[in-house]
């Protein structure tokens, strides 16, 4: 078992509910309210020293009992260390969790797509908005359990949100001059967009 999982418990103390080790990788599971300082502890901590944030996701199991997880994993580049860090949210309080941007700035995005994919919110981040689905999106939180596989709205009703819905919201307006004219392109030009290639920038010549 990964040495830091200890090492946290005897700093952290009951903040720590939970060590295991499973396939290989040892998991720690640390309360809501000490989860920042106890990921700044981890990063910081020279005998520690997890400095690489490779990803923030979440859990949420089939039992409705169950808090859903935040996970993060880490790794120390210095040692070639992996830890995997859970931080478990009860349903019955608000699903929140202090933000992590301020120790990896690569948190950034990973926490948008938490919040985005699961509803979850993270205090104190920059600009916590949804990262995949759009700014208006009212069909609730796609990888959540009660998440129905066709969506809560018909497809009618999709349709219909996406006529009334205003492009300039979603698009610059560089894009939908682009797109109106997207017919008026040269054909091997449209080929090219179609197959999602870029033309070359032309070279320029310095009689320097």
């Amino acid at each position: 078992m990964n040495p830091s999982a200890a090492a946290l418990k005897e700093r952290f103390g009951n903040a720590v509910s939970r060590i295991l080790e499973s396939c290989g990788d040892t998991i720690v599971y640390v309360a809501v309210g000490s989860a920042r300082e106890a990921l700044r502890w981890l990063k910081e901590t020279r005998e520690q020293e997890y400095d690489y944030l490779v990803d923030i996701t979440a859990i949420e199991y089939r039992d409705p009992e169950q808090p859903i997880e935040v996970v993060y994993e880490l790794f120390s580049l210095k040692r070639q260390t992996p830890l995997r860090v859970k931080v478990p949210l009860s349903k019955s309080a608000p699903l929140e969790v202090d933000s992590v941007v301020p120790l990896w700035n690569g948190a950034n995005w990973l926490e948008r797509e938490v919040f985005d994919m699961f509803g979850i919110t993270f205090r104190g981040h920059p600009d916590l908005r949804r990262i995949l689905m759009w700014e208006t999106y009212a069909e609730g939180y796609p990888l959540r359990k009660d998440f129905p596989l066709r969506g809560r709205f018909s497809r009618s009703e999709q349709l219909r949100q996406a006529l009334n819905a205003s492009p300039e919201a979603h698009y610059s307006m560089e894009e939908l001059s682009i797109a109106q004219t997207y017919h008026e392109l040269p054909i091997e030009m449209r080929e090219r967009l179609s197959r999602g290639e870029r033309g070359k920038v032309p070279e320029t010549r310095s009689d320097g």
